[in-house]
């Protein structure tokens, strides 16, 4: 049986606990699965990671069941694809675990943030994919997971999350500086310096779409799940006018805190364009977007340390560092592991959940007070 934490921490000490973090992100290459020693403050030991890939039958078939605009009724289709969805969670677990060489009984919590099947905050719902009971039946271990709902309940945009735990990991900074996540949705932490203990400082949103729309379009003409290191966006030519219209969005003009839905832009501006210059455009809109959110924040950064997969994309990140004039590198070079940065994240997240801290602020998602959130299901 499920239950939701929501006791609150009796005093600030606590001693680490072991978990495991899993995340499948929205451009649904995966499952990564990372090791994390964490009290859920700021002690945060970080281990080993792995990514269990998806077939790319079963990433087609998750795609066209999003795109299909499902209603979440625990129909048939649905639940035959959320237990397969769970499966390969609980075998990206006892990989990790067999690396480690740890017994699952080792471990005190596993945080499972689920597949992304659509976020719509306006209307006060969010649905992340997958059976938090089913997994901490089949592993034994205590699981949480459903970390975005109560936010979104409250008011808040239940994204970005992550911004808590890059503060936590961040070093001392004398200037602002932007820790930015290009998954399927890029997604901007703000910081002015060393996070303030509350995490008070902070100022988290989504800036548009990141690897997403590229995605799509190298797999329509190149049957490509990536442009791999940017190569095909680097033989095109980038059409400024499609960028600018497309950049005339109404989300733009929005102040954040706000969040996108991974399937909320569409490739039909590019459409008509060669193959080269569609991926050269769309990369250089995925810069644009982050240099426009940018405006947002109190005070340009320094400099941008890159998280997710689009840090791989040689292209983009020279287009970032042109478009923002700032500093840009991949989040490596502050020693942080850029493949396995949200999946330690949920690991975070779920020793919070159960010692009942917030994971939300009004800087991060728009919630009134900062929230507690996430379910713990029981073995």
């Amino acid at each position: 049986m499920a239950a939701t934490a929501r006791k609150p921490a009796p005093d600030a000490h606590f001693q680490p606990l072991r978990a495991i973090g899993l995340m499948s992100g929205t451009s649904m290459d995966g499952v990564d699965a990372a090791y994390v020693e964490t009290d859920g403050m700021r002690a945060i030991v970080r281990g080993e990671a792995l990514t269990t890939p998806f077939g790319s039958d079963f990433r087609a078939r998750l795609k066209a069941y999003i795109l299909s605009g499902p209603v979440h009724d625990g129909g048939a289709q649905e639940t035959a694809l959320e237990a397969e969805l769970t499966d390969l969670h609980i075998k990206a677990v006892r990989g990790l675990a067999a690396r480690l060489g740890k017994d699952l009984s080792d471990i005190d919590i596993i945080g499972f943030h689920g597949q992304t099947i659509w976020h719509k905050p306006e209307q006060r719902l969010t649905w992340q994919m997958g059976d938090g009971a089913r997994l901490a039946t089949a592993l034994n271990v205590p699981v949480a997971f459903d970390f975005r709902s109560d936010d979104v309940k409250a008011g808040g945009q239940g994204a970005p999350l992550l911004p808590i735990f890059h503060a936590a990991l961040a070093p001392p900074s004398d200037a602002p500086i932007v820790i930015l996540n290009i998954g399927g949705v890029g997604n901007i932490t703000w910081m002015s310096g060393a996070a303030d203990a509350d995490f008070s400082n902070l100022i988290g949103f989504d800036t548009g779409p990141g690897n997403g729309l590229i995605d799509d379009w190298v797999m329509r003409h190149f049957d490509k799940p990536m442009d791999a290191g940017g190569a095909i966006a680097a033989r095109g030519r980038v059409h400024e006018e499609i960028v600018s219209a497309m950049l005339r969005a109404p989300f733009f003009g929005r102040k954040p805190p706000k969040s996108l839905d991974r399937f909320d832009f569409s490739l039909a501006p590019v459409e008509g364009l060669s193959p080269e210059d569609g991926a050269a455009t769309l990369t250089a809109f995925t810069a644009a977007c982050v240099v426009q959110g940018l405006d947002h924040c109190p005070a340009k950064p320094v400099r941008i340390y890159v998280a997710g997969g689009g840090r791989h994309n040689d292209t983009l990140m020279q287009m970032l560092a042109k478009r923002s004039g700032a500093i840009v590198a991949p989040v490596d070079s502050l020693g942080w592991q850029g493949d396995a940065l949200e999946a330690q994240a949920f690991a975070y997240f779920a020793v919070r959940t159960l010692r009942g801290l917030p994971l939300t602020f009004p800087g991060t998602t728009g919630v009134s007070a900062p929230l507690t959130g996430g379910t713990i299901a029981r073995p």
